[in-house]
């Protein structure tokens, strides 16, 4: 992750206007690291997942990153690796509100205690925005998904490989097998 240091706050018009994916943390584009193989191809498998779902049903739309604007102190978009969306649908390239669910799959620099603090903070911000279901995915070390909820953030249900993930209430019905993923 490297920060881009501008001579005013950033905008969400600079997140567009990169070829990176990044996001706004007190007012400056944090550019996030690149997904190896197995990260990318592990949140590509939801998002198809999750688009399907949406053609399947509605009630949303499966969203492969970002941006998301949203109007915290210290954060002003997010840009997570797949999400879903139920609000009204996007004028532009930019969804302004938050994901009902928000997927963040590790990449190899999310590990150690520093990566965890920053995990926390950033599922606290997403709460905050008013993100119903927050997905932490390993498929680097642990081949696991925990499942945070804004109702209780402290204690994620853990899905493994053999077992059927979900994202109630954020995605109404949806289910994902760990293994279309591991």
């Amino acid at each position: 992750m490297k920060i881009l240091k501008l001579p005013r706050p950033a905008t969400v018009q600079d997140l567009l206007d990169l070829d990176e994916k990044a996001e706004i943390v007190n007012g400056q584009i944090v550019v996030m690291d690149r997904s190896g193989f197995r990260s990318g191809r592990a949140a590509a498998q939801v998002w198809k997942s999750l688009e399907a779902h949406e053609q399947a049903h509605g009630g949303g739309y499966a969203v492969p990153g970002g941006p998301f604007a949203v109007d915290l102190p210290h954060r002003e978009a997010f840009s997570p690796d797949a999400a879903w969306y139920a609000g009204p649908e996007p004028l532009d390239e930019v969804i302004y509100g938050t994901p009902t669910l928000a997927v963040e799959v590790r990449s190899k620099g999310d590990y150690g205690l520093r990566a965890e603090r920053n995990m926390a903070a950033k599922r606290a911000e997403y709460f905050a925005a008013g993100t119903l279901v927050v997905w932490d995915v390993d498929v680097l070390r642990e081949g696991l998904i925990r499942v945070y909820r804004a109702e209780d953030p402290e204690n994620p249900t853990v899905y493994r490989r053999g077992e059927v993930a979900e994202a109630e209430p954020a995605v109404p019905g949806w289910r994902f097998p760990m293994d279309a993923m591991l």
